[in-house]
């Protein structure tokens, strides 16, 4: 089953001079440590979405994440997932077709129900039964049945071996509703959202969230505040950079521009309250694609003739001001299987004498004319930049002639899916921190990526030999070669990948702790000295 769009990027916040904070802390078992008062949050992100069944958009998954429980969870710069709601989680005899889960005792929704195995089995199988265009069922696609034995037992059976099943249920995916609170067929008409997090939804409008330390939580969370706003900006960066420095937000996360931030660090008012930038780590990336099947770019050799071009360090530097990093892989660093298979194929700086090699020894002598397309309504305005400094390097090498087309978003994908365009952009945010991600979703059946490129030993052979292997740290060979195939093939042609940024006053604590390559933005590490 194709999977769901997560061509979804973070908000530029080229500019800053980031300020990286540090800190530390050890796990414990669930509960409130009071240090501090409610802390109000600004995003230019909606929420789109408090039915789990419905909602893939950054905004909805925050939400998820901290009011509902899953089975697993990814504890807090780890990749690896652990136990949530569940007391111990595994597959059976060895295989990646049985997994068993036992839930903690005890467990209650924020209303007082019980949280059974029935509410767990019932949860999947609705979202998987309402398969809405924009909810997380194509994540769910392994599931072929679920067994609940006892109350506190759930075994899923999947129809082919996922070893990556622990990740997917740990993600927003994973989250459990109350069967009670949930129509089965259909999505909940109304705002409310009844889990069994660490928070509890008191109430949401278009301008915000109201979130309260939901008291009857069990599971891994220690909570380090009295309660979250989400105030939305809805787009308008510009009024949230403003309300940080007017001091009406506490935490400026996922919306500020560049030129704003350089403000923020430049105003008076702002160094004197006391703002700093908190960096984080980001397993978001975005990628040069080719269409295999466009009459230029379906040549290898204009392909490799880009790929000794493109000037990634100086697309992060100039473009993106050092708020990413240039990336040589399919897999991004801190995710098992990274390598450097791009740089050590097609070097780190540009090479235009191998650049002319590879053109002319395919018998091509005249300049190249291509379009590169680009979507800043998806993307960030930062992207348009990015595009027509890559048209300058490959222009300025005398062997492309080279443009920049821009469209709505919508169009975009529609062309794409029409195959109009030889050279696109796409940008990705990952659903959990395994390399399956950032591999099954680009090169597997009905891939997202829509370039007309296959690869039988990829399909055939390293996705079912890795889908199938629990101890993920021995894949790190088969992803290693498959991202050799796809940067000798050059299908797509990774650019950078990014970090995570969040804008706060000094009072605050625990940032570093919400800002990793898993995406889990974790409300209950936040905390706010009142004093």
């Amino acid at each position: 089953m194709k999977a769901p769009s997560r061509w979804l990027t973070i908000p530029s916040a080229a500019g800053l001079a980031a300020a990286l904070l540090s800190g530390c802390g050890t796990e414990t078992q669930g509960g409130t440590a009071d240090t501090g008062g409610s802390i109000v949050v600004g995003m230019s992100d909606d929420v789109l979405a408090t039915d789990p069944a419905a909602g893939y958009d950054p905004g909805s998954w925050l939400l998820f994440n901290n009011v509902f429980q899953s089975l697993m969870s990814f504890p807090k710069g780890s990749s690896t997932p652990q136990p949530e709601a569940a007391k111990s989680c595994a597959f059976e005899q060895g295989g990646s077709t049985t997994y068993r889960c036992t839930l903690r005792a005890g467990l209650t929704f924020s209303n007082g129900d019980s949280l059974t195995s029935q509410d767990v089995k019932y949860s999947f199988d609705r979202a998987i039964k309402i398969d809405d265009p924009a909810g997380p069922a194509p994540l769910l696609s392994t599931i072929r049945t679920i067994d609940t034995p006892t109350a506190s037992t759930v075994v899923f059976h999947l129809n082919v071996p996922d070893a990556t099943f622990p990740s997917k249920i740990a993600s927003g995916a994973g989250s459990i509703v109350d069967h009670r609170s949930y129509p089965s067929g259909a999505l909940r008409k109304d705002s409310g959202a009844v889990g069994s997090g660490p928070y509890k939804l008191d109430s949401i409008t278009k301008q915000k969230a109201v979130f309260s330390v939901n008291s009857d939580y069990q599971g891994t969370a220690v909570v380090k505040n009295s309660g979250v706003t989400l105030s939305f900006f809805r787009g308008d960066q510009k009024a949230l950079a403003a309300a940080l420095e007017k001091g009406t937000v506490d935490i400026a996360y996922r919306g500020l521009t560049a030129q704003d931030n350089a403000k923020l660090e430049d105003s008076a008012s702002a160094q004197k309250k006391g703002i700093d930038v908190v960096e984080g780590t980001s397993a978001e990336v975005q990628h040069l694609v080719f269409n295999m099947k466009d009459p230029v770019v379906g040549k290898l050799a204009v392909r490799k003739a880009i790929a000794y071009l493109v000037d990634r360090d100086a697309l992060v530097s100039q473009v993106y001001q050092s708020t990413a990093t240039p990336l040589y892989s399919i897999v991004p660093a801190g995710i098992t299987g990274h390598n450097t298979a791009f740089f050590d194929l097609y070097g780190g700086s540009p090479q235009p004498s191998k650049a002319e090699s590879a053109l002319r020894a395919a018998g091509i002598t005249g300049k190249v004319k291509l379009t590169l397309w680009s979507t800043p309504s998806r993307y960030g305005p930062a992207t348009d930049l990015e595009f027509k400094a890559i048209a300058k390097q490959l222009n300025s090498s005398g062997l492309f002639d080279a443009s920049v087309k821009s469209v709505a978003f919508d169009q975009y994908e529609k062309d794409i899916a029409a195959g109009k365009y030889g050279v696109y952009v796409k940008g990705w945010v990952p659903d959990y921190p395994d390399p399956d991600n950032f591999t099954q979703p680009f090169f597997g059946k009905d891939n997202v990526l829509e370039n007309n490129y296959t690869n039988n030993d990829i399909t055939g052979r390293i996705i079912p030999e890795t889908s199938a292997q629990t101890d993920r740290g021995l894949t790190e060979k088969d992803f290693g070669e498959l991202q050799d195939e796809v940067a000798q093939q050059l299908p797509i042609l990774p650019l950078w990948q990014g970090k995570q940024y969040a804008v706060a006053y000094d009072n605050i604590s625990g940032l570093e702790w919400t800002l990793d390559a898993s995406t889990v933005f974790r409300f209950w590490e936040i905390s706010k000295d009142t004093g």
